[in-house]
């Protein structure tokens, strides 16, 4: 998905285009979703993509969203990355290339993974009841 700066800018808000466009980051907990407990989809804010369940969302104690895993493998990419004297897996929307967050190899079983994302990035689409 190609849009350019100013379409992403119309599109986000402030604090969405920085985290999700810039490669920014949220205040540990702070984001609207590191202690929400609904149950539904959380999706790409940019794009739309289905990137995590709730039903795979859990208390990392880190302030922000963890997951164990992806909803649908192929629609997060990683790349590395090294900013800030550190040496990290960034997590990427595979279809637009927003920016999610990091993943980590201290998850719970039974992937060990810890994915963890920016609410900022994401759209909670609820499971109806």
């Amino acid at each position: 998905m190609k849009k350019t700066e100013k379409e992403w800018r119309e599109q986000l808000n402030p604090e969405q285009y920085r985290i999700a466009r810039e490669k920014g980051t949220e205040r540990a907990f702070t984001g609207e979703y590191w202690d929400c407990h609904d149950q539904g989809t959380y999706r790409c804010v940019c794009c739309g993509a289905e990137l995590f369940s709730s039903a795979h969302k859990y208390d990392s104690g880190s302030g922000w969203p963890s997951f164990w895993q992806p909803s649908d493998p192929a629609n997060l990419a990683t790349a590395e990355d090294n900013s800030h004297f550190m040496r990290r897996a960034e997590a990427l929307c595979s279809q637009c290339g927003a920016h999610l967050g990091h993943v980590f190899d201290d998850g719970p079983q039974p992937t060990g993974l810890r994915f963890c994302i920016n609410s900022a990035s994401l759209k909670l689409v609820k499971k109806d009841k």
